[in-house]
């Protein structure tokens, strides 16, 4: 009997490219298909501002980022942890809390600085805006609204030396009705401007006087009233803090006088020949 030997035609190169290359497709859709099984996403984001923001790493169950790591269009980058509840910032900074779909601080969170000042409260893309409060590092404590960063509408602050100011601020500086309590136990009441005195206000001192009146820079200024706790008093013109202008002064009577009407200057009586 005859043998007969088996004759394979060989397989054309372009055909074995052809099949290694459909073959490193699938791979690379399969490794692809596992990678997003397991949760893990490349995502860049172009936010209104112009800026870039890259996301590497892991998603949840929700959609968010629940481990990786996020890249800024100035170099700073941000580690997810806490299963997405916190990031730390290259810079030093930390904040837990919500965040938007570009990856901005935004909604309720707590921020920790690199210079250990903490603030905890409302943000708005980015920006301790809302309200909030915001304890420094020296100790004083601020709690209100703020605008930016900064102290701007109704709020209190605590110093951490025993003063305590509450009412109105504007772009971080005391502004319209307030109320300064000292340590020591003296207070004012009134009207800021600029983080100074202006207008009409009480002070209260700790030694007991008291002057009611106006201020302008922070000085007894335009007309008022100061009372001694010893009961004499001054109601007239002031200038730099002191008697300056026309006024009545009053006396207990220890001095054997009972008033005086009339023009004074730097705090004296001044004698109009």
């Amino acid at each position: 009997m005859a043998n007969y030997k088996k004759y394979h035609r060989p397989i054309p190169l372009a055909k074995k490219l052809g099949i290694g290359f459909l073959a490193a497709i699938l791979a690379f859709f399969l490794i692809i298909f596992i990678i997003k099984m397991l949760g893990f996403r490349y995502v860049e984001i172009t936010r209104e501002d112009g800026s870039i923001v890259k996301f590497t790493g892991k998603i949840g169950e929700t959609g968010a980022p629940s481990s990786g790591t996020l890249y800024f269009s100035d170099g700073t980058t941000a580690e997810i942890v806490d299963g997405g509840a916190t990031l730390v910032y290259s810079d030093g900074v930390k904040y837990t809390g919500q965040l938007s779909g570009a990856y901005r601080r935004h909604g309720q969170g707590t921020i920790t600085l690199a210079n250990g000042d903490v603030y905890s409260g409302t943000f708005v893309n980015d920006a301790i805006t809302g309200s909030g409060v915001y304890t420094f590092a020296n100790g004083d404590v601020y709690e209100g609204e703020l605008i930016d960063g900064l102290k701007n509408g109704k709020g209190i602050y605590r110093y951490a030396n025993g003063d305590l100011y509450e009412g109105g601020f504007y772009l971080d500086f005391r502004d319209g009705e307030g109320k300064f309590i000292w340590a020591d136990g003296s207070s004012f009441e009134g009207i800021y401007a600029g983080g100074l005195k202006t207008g009409y206000g009480v002070y209260k001192y700790a030694n007991g006087d008291l002057y009611e009146g106006n201020f302008e820079l922070d000085m007894r200024q335009g007309l008022g009233k100061y009372v001694w706790a010893s009961g004499e008093s001054y109601e007239g013109e002031f200038y730099n803090n002191t008697f300056n202008g026309y006024g009545t002064y009053i006396w207990t009577g220890e001095e054997g006088r009972a008033s005086y009407s009339g023009y004074f200057a730097d705090g004296q009586i001044k004698i109009v020949k």
